[in-house]
């Protein structure tokens, strides 16, 4: 069955990419996460992705590291050079990426450019409701 393809998804989500810059402390970007309602940006230097930063990251390498969250920059406890699906690609095969390599979220490319992110929920949600 084809559910269509990542430029649909976004197209009808909206392609807002959340960031912080690299020199941001975990604190902030937790803060500038919950403020959003997401649970992952990415980790930007000079304009270009440099890693993602996630609920989980906070979970296994911020807590249960004892780090403090006001003084470790984000880039100790991110996920450098992240997987990333491009556009064009089938919602399946993203599905099956972030199954099988049990990713939440996964950064959408078109031209090696970030162009929005896409969850597991989202995927779900997109596979249950949108007309195919």
């Amino acid at each position: 069955m084809d559910n269509g393809r990542l430029v649909e998804l976004l197209n009808e989500k909206g392609r807002r990419l959340y960031t912080v810059p690299r020199g941001t402390s975990i604190g902030d970007a937790v803060r500038e996460m919950n403020t959003k309602g997401v649970g992952a940006v990415m980790v930007m230097d000079n304009g270009r992705p440099v890693g993602i930063f996630t609920e989980r990251d906070v979970l296994r390498r911020v807590v249960d590291t004892d780090r403090d969250p006001t003084t470790t920059p984000v880039t100790e406890v991110m996920t450098p050079d992240p997987v990333t699906m491009d556009i064009g690609m089938r919602v399946e095969d993203a599905m099956a990426l972030m199954t099988q390599r049990r990713f939440r979220h996964l950064p959408v490319t078109e031209n090696d450019e970030v162009v929005g992110m896409v969850s597991i929920g989202d995927l779900v949600r997109w596979v249950q409701h949108a007309p195919h």
